[in-house]
């Protein structure tokens, strides 16, 4: 089998972040979501990985190289557009042959991993077999409606009333039927080629289309808060271990994880917790669910339930930072400049919470 990961959306929903960085390579729990899609394909046996880009392509490039860090090939496949799911399985096909694939939206966080279901597919006659989870907001996704047995008969993409709770969580796996799925269908009213429509075809033309219901969580993380969801999630299942600095004065509680190169000085840090390479933690309370990726420097502050990307600074707060994701580069410090005033320099569709 082969694997198709997407990684050519805009992330509108994570603006500012997106501005300047794609979506699949900001971290949760200190790794990129999209290393964690090749991680788990890699993991279910799959070791030809294409990647479909778009704008963020150079930095999903230079982040991803040619996979021998997983062990794994990777051949990248330029979207020029985001046409839709079913688009970017088009344009793939010169990759994918006529070999059974699986195809992972580069976003998505799945408990447990897919290896079971890959094997189950890799030796059955299925043609498709599509992932669903019961969600609390259908309307949000392509939705499936399956019958008395539990087969699927209906898909519909983002319905203003779902008939159904079971979402398309954004793991597909296909044989080379869909090749005449994708050529038959047509843009939606969304201008895009769906694979809810892909493989409503599949249905309606008698292929043995298979709906596999997922019990574990499952986060898209395309918004702030289903990223932080993501984080405390992650960071729950990870052990504890310490390979920077600690020192005497300091006390870790909990699961924490301080990676190589950091140092903890004088401060508490509550996990579940994660400390990048290389950060300094000075004088400062991290609380739970929190992730300060590498070459950061927290002095004097308290975060908790945050994750806080590459190269900040955050210096000499009088209150809790709390629920945040704050950008690379970001300096957040108490300005001792009078008279008193924030003073902030923000990118488009940034929230600010002030006390």
């Amino acid at each position: 089998m082969k694997g198709l990961v997407l990684s050519g959306g805009k992330g509108t929903r994570l603006r500012p972040i997106t501005y300047t960085s794609a979506k699949q390579l900001v971290p949760v729990a200190n790794k990129p979501v999209l290393f964690r899609v090749i991680e788990t394909i890699r993991d279910a046996g799959v070791e030809d990985i294409g990647i479909v880009i778009g704008s963020t392509g150079p930095e999903v490039r230079a982040a991803v190289g040619d996979g021998g860090r997983w062990g794994v090939r990777i051949t990248y496949i330029e979207q020029d557009e985001p046409l839709g799911l079913a688009h970017a399985v088009k344009i793939s096909r010169d990759f994918l042959g006529d070999d059974r694939f699986v195809m992972f939206l580069g976003d998505n966080c799945i408990q447990g991993g897919i290896a079971p279901l890959l094997q189950q597919f890799g030796t059955s006659d299925f043609n498709a077999q599509i992932v669903l989870k019961q969600v609390a907001t259908p309307e949000q996704y392509g939705v499936a409606v399956l019958d008395e047995r539990g087969q699927i008969v209906r898909l519909i993409e983002k319905p203003r009333q779902p008939p159904s709770d079971l979402a398309l969580v954004g793991i597909y796996m296909f044989d080379a039927s869909i090749w005449e799925a994708v050529e038959a269908i047509r843009p939606s009213w969304r201008g895009e080629l769906e694979i809810t429509d892909a493989i409503q075809w599949l249905v309606e033309h008698g292929r043995r289309v298979f709906p596999y219901i997922h019990h574990g969580w499952w986060i898209d993380t395309g918004k702030k808060d289903d990223m932080l969801e993501a984080n405390r999630l992650i960071l729950e299942e990870m052990p504890a271990s310490v390979e920077g600095f600690v020192d005497r004065d300091s006390h870790l509680i909990g699961k924490v994880i301080v990676e190589r190169g950091a140092e903890i000085i004088n401060s508490t840090i509550r996990g579940p917790a994660i400390i990048g390479e290389q950060t300094r933690i000075i004088n400062a309370y991290i609380g739970p669910f929190t992730s300060i990726y590498h070459h950061c420097v927290i002095e004097s502050a308290e975060i908790e339930h945050s994750i806080v990307l590459e190269h900040c600074t955050i210096r000499d707060l009088p209150h809790r930072l709390e629920d945040s994701l704050i950008g690379r580069h970001v300096e957040v410090t108490r300005s001792p400049r009078k008279p008193k005033a924030y003073r902030l320099v923000l990118g488009d569709h940034s929230n600010v919470g002030v006390l």
